[in-house]
């Protein structure tokens, strides 16, 4: 008798191509199999979606899949279909015909997965409409957007604990790349998950570096980093403002980098069309704020860079988890500076929302400074974050070249000094760039203006350096020893754990940035640097298979990895198969695939050698 993970790995090597589960993924397909629900916490890259993909064509019925979406069904569906899977989508993209084709396709039972958008179920014509047919599954994708503790809230996903009130004998699998414990036991509780079973793979990316820089002209550095590192490769940049998403994408342009702005500003046509070019084309660099990279499945993004702070650990991991999906070495690069707290702090002070709302967000934004400000392993404080232990790396800018900790206390008071001399006996408050140049005796016409030459603080701060003591600053904000007012100049003011520091009681420990930099970091390897490392006969197919893939991608407007994956034309390349059953062995071959470039591939690789 054929048992659920028989069938399941079956279905694994015969539709995916693959001859084996990674982690977790077998156990979790046997509990959805056979009935049972599940949360399923896995990286970015892991494998979520055979999680669900493959219970849906064991099991009989259509797996619902929930996800929001919409600009990325299309795609999704398009990598189902060249595997061979019945799929669709229902949406408001699509033409009256088009969705009566989806409708009859899922009533006659000729859909193996059909993708919906969280807000179309809470139309009651959608769930009657899927009671007249057979329900595998339901898949809830993005599973973190039902948080309201999270980074990425969908107001739609509240309504999504029907699923289990209307069908309660339908399994039910929500899966998310990120979720701390607090927000992982929202899911579960707003979704009626809470007697699921929970499934928590580790969160680490070996493959990423992590890498925080001090903000110094940061377009430049962006610049730098491609030019040194990414030439010619995909990439990601993220702006907190549409403002500087426009000029980063124009300053790149400029400098001969193929780069596309995405922000909500855009017209929905320019979006989707620079979406599609970034999905499509080799090379190309996305610069977007936040609205751009759920459900981006292109594996060879080699970096993603960060021009501005994030507001939340989980957003930073989410969006630095797009590099690297095909395993290979990639880039998380962020830029980092005193304006970046400055304006963060700022924005939550003035932000919508009671005191509970604004003490969460700056909870998310504290454990944020403190992952760029750790002298410690980035990785370890990054996993730490989401309750994972783990050891140094080896292989984030802290482990490559260790910054210094320093006693800052006596820095600390001269600068928290002069706050509270502005402050409570001037009624003053001033920005980060007048109180440094007060400290560094700066003789400024702004000094001269209010007589700060008079202040027992001026000139007493020269044993370190402007940028130095902006380093200061940020840090004391950091660590919540100074404060961003609420006047909307930046202008800061101490706080109530101030006065512990100037009486002696506690003392300030602060980061040095690294000024030499002693070992080089790990340079991420494009494909072509990797194909240029094969033996010259294995290099020449491997290019030879990438450019028929990339005829192929054109032809049919689809991406290049829907038709297969980089690491599936390597292997390719290096074994050199002559007939099909040899193809049929290769890692990402399917059936569907086998039967429909099989030929054709083996006309690339052996030419008139081949065999059937």
């Amino acid at each position: 008798m054929t048992t659920p993970t028989d069938a399941a790995l079956e279905t694994l090597h015969r539709v995916f191509g693959y001859d084996a589960f990674r982690g977790e993924q077998e156990a979790i397909i046997r509990h959805v199999t056979t009935g049972g629900d599940a949360v399923v916490l896995m990286p970015t890259g892991g494998g979520k979606s055979l999680c669900y993909q493959i219970p849906s064509l064991v099991r009989e019925g259509t797996g619902v899949v929930i996800s929001p979406l919409i600009a990325l069904m299309q795609d999704q569906v398009d990598a189902l279909a060249a595997l061979g899977v019945r799929a669709a989508f229902l949406n408001s993209t699509q033409s009256p015909e088009q969705r009566a084709a989806v409708e009859s396709a899922y009533l006659a039972g000729e859909l193996d997965l059909l993708y919906l958008a969280p807000e179309r179920l809470a139309v009651s014509a959608t769930a009657d409409f899927l009671d007249r047919g057979k329900i595998a599954l339901f898949a809830i994708d993005e599973a973190h957007c039902v948080s309201q503790w999270g980074h990425d809230f969908r107001p739609d996903y509240l309504g999504l604990s029907m699923l289990n009130e209307r069908w309660p004998s339908v399994p039910r699998i929500a899966l998310t790349a990120t979720a701390t414990k607090q927000t992982r036991q929202e899911i579960q509780q707003r979704l009626g998950l809470s007697e699921a079973r929970l499934f928590v793979s580790s969160f680490d990316r070996p493959n990423i570096q992590y890498r925080i820089a001090p903000k110094n002209q940061p377009q430049k550095q962006l610049l730098d980093l491609i030019r040194s590192e990414h030439a010619g490769e995909a990439g990601i940049v993220y702006c907190l403002s549409r403002a500087s998403v426009e000029k980063t994408a124009e300053f790149l342009v400029d400098n001969g980098v193929a780069a596309l702005p995405y922000h909500a500003g855009l017209s929905t046509p320019v979006r989707a069309t620079n979406q599609a070019r970034f999905l499509r084309e080799d090379g190309m660099i996305m610069v977007a704020t936040i609205a751009f990279g759920m459900g981006i499945d292109k594996p060879d993004v080699r970096f993603v860079a960060h021009l501005d702070l994030p507001k939340s650990v989980e957003g930073y991991y989410q969006e630095t988890g797009r590099a690297g999906r095909d395993g290979l070495p990639s880039t998380a690069w962020l830029a980092y500076g005193l304006q970046d707290v400055v304006q963060l702090r700022r924005m939550i002070d003035e932000s919508e929302g009671d005191a509970a709302h604004r003490r969460k967000l700056t909870i998310h934004l504290d454990a944020m400074l403190a992952l760029c400000e750790t002298i410690q392993c980035r990785r370890k404080q990054l996993l730490a974050y989401f309750d994972e232990a783990s050891t140094d790396c080896g292989n984030c800018d802290n482990c490559l070249n260790p910054p210094e900790g320093w006693d800052g206390t006596i820095p600390a008071q001269k600068l928290l000094s002069t706050v509270v001399r502005l402050q409570r006996e001037r009624n003053q408050r001033f920005g980060a760039g007048h109180l440094i140049d007060i400290l560094l005796g700066r003789q400024t016409a702004r000094v001269d203006q209010y007589s700060h030459d008079e202040l027992s603080t001026f000139g007493i701060g020269t044993e370190l350096t402007e940028s130095e003591w902006r380093g200061v600053v940020r840090q004391l904000l950091a660590q919540g020893l100074l404060a961003v007012h609420g006047d909307g100049f930046g202008t800061l003011v101490v706080t109530d754990a101030t006065s512990a520091v100037l009486k002696g009681e506690v003392r300030v420990h602060l980061r040095r940035e690294p000024i030499a930099v002693n070992k080089k970091p790990r340079l991420s390897r494009s494909v072509t640097a990797a194909a240029t490392e094969l033996p010259p006969d294995v290099a020449s197919r491997f290019e030879a298979l990438r450019t028929w893939r990339a005829e192929q991608a054109k032809e049919q407007s689809v991406p290049a990895y829907v038709i297969f994956h980089d690491s599936t034309l390597r292997e390719m390349a290096t074994r050199n198969p002559s007939t099909l059953e040899q193809l049929s062995g290769i890692t990402g071959v399917g059936a569907a695939k086998l039967e429909r470039y099989g030929q054709e591939l083996l006309s690339v690789l052996c030419g008139d050698h081949a065999q059937v």
